[in-house]
């Protein structure tokens, strides 16, 4: 009897400590915010330039990318002899996409705008969430790394995947539009490196669209604080 008491006050114990220790969303989160350089260096970063490879069905495209803190993102890729172009702002979204049959830009619906404006935070969704009206909630552990769920204040739902060695994010998975459908977009991130300015970032970045499109997209060359003009994101008219 006493083995069974001493047993159960052990494993008692044990229950207690492991709780004890147990992280919540918000440490979590934190500390992936270290993992990539702190609140006092990202709040520093006012921009970002990227120069990429974006490879898709069998062929390499360039792409670039430039971020103004806040303000807008901008995704330019010639495929094919075409160029598409995806452009969000702190107002509103557009589009130039020659492969769905249209030269022009038009106006991204409020849903897919809501789903991906964290592109013009060079911080993304999780980078002082509290303040943008977000909230996170630890679902579990799944495949060995933390599954954080946020939802935003137009209750948009995005699922991340958090390394418990490294607290970077390796997988991305939300709700998103393809050719005027919804599909489950899955973006796997990795080979994280810091870049000269101290802030690190992923240089490798695979996207799947539901299983119906796929593309890998490679770090080139990635400048921050390089000065962007504003006017880059006004739509043509």
């Amino acid at each position: 009897m006493k083995q069974i008491i001493s047993g159960l006050l052990l494993l008692a114990s044990f229950v207690c400590l492991s709780a004890a220790h147990a992280q919540t969303a918000d440490e979590i989160v934190s500390k992936y915010v270290d993992a990539i350089g702190g609140k006092d260096k990202i709040s520093q970063v006012k921009s970002i330039y990227m120069e990429n490879n974006m490879a898709a069905m069998g062929n390499d495209n360039p792409n670039v990318i430039n971020v103004l803190n806040g303000k807008g993102y901008k995704s330019e890729t010639d495929f094919q002899g075409q160029k598409i172009i995806q452009c969000y702002t702190d107002k509103g979204a557009w589009q130039i996409n020659p492969m769905a049959g249209s030269s022009a830009a038009e106006a991204m619906p409020a849903d897919q705008y809501n789903a991906n404006k964290e592109l013009i935070d060079v911080g993304g969704n999780l980078y002082d969430y509290a303040a943008k009206g977000s909230k996170v909630e630890l679902v579990g552990k799944d495949g060995g790394a933390f599954k954080i769920k946020l939802t935003t204040k137009e209750n948009a739902e995005v699922n991340y995947w958090i390394d418990p060695s490294t607290y970077y994010i390796t997988k991305v998975v939300r709700k998103g539009n393809m050719m005027g459908q919804e599909v489950e977009i899955t973006v796997k991130l990795s080979d994280y490196k810091k870049t000269d300015f101290g802030y690190v970032i992923p240089y490798s970045t695979e996207m799947d669209f539901g299983g119906q499109f796929s593309l890998t997209s490679t770090i080139k060359k990635v400048e921050i604080n390089k000065t962007i003009d504003p006017a880059i994101f006004i739509a043509p008219k």
